[in-house]
């Protein structure tokens, strides 16, 4: 298994969201095959009752936007 090439881990993104998102509910899967470059999410919070799927989405680009920006794939 190939060794993470950025210090962005499951726990910081997990960390991450349930502090700036104020999130009841995270999954972090890292996909990337073990280089750490590539992550699937689920997060649940209510700060995204009653908002839109594509507001949600940016809502979560812009609390995450300093971690997004060292992986290859990000999806939520």
């Amino acid at each position: 298994m190939a060794s993470p090439t950025t210090s962005i881990t499951e726990k910081t993104l997990t960390d991450a969201c349930l502090d700036r998102l104020n999130a009841q509910h995270v999954e972090v899967v890292d996909v990337s095959g073990g280089c750490g470059q590539s992550f699937d999410i689920k997060i649940v919070s209510s700060v995204f009752e009653g908002v839109s799927t594509l507001k949600r989405h940016r809502m979560v680009n812009n609390a995450l936007k300093d971690e997004i920006s060292c992986l290859h794939a990000f999806s939520q």
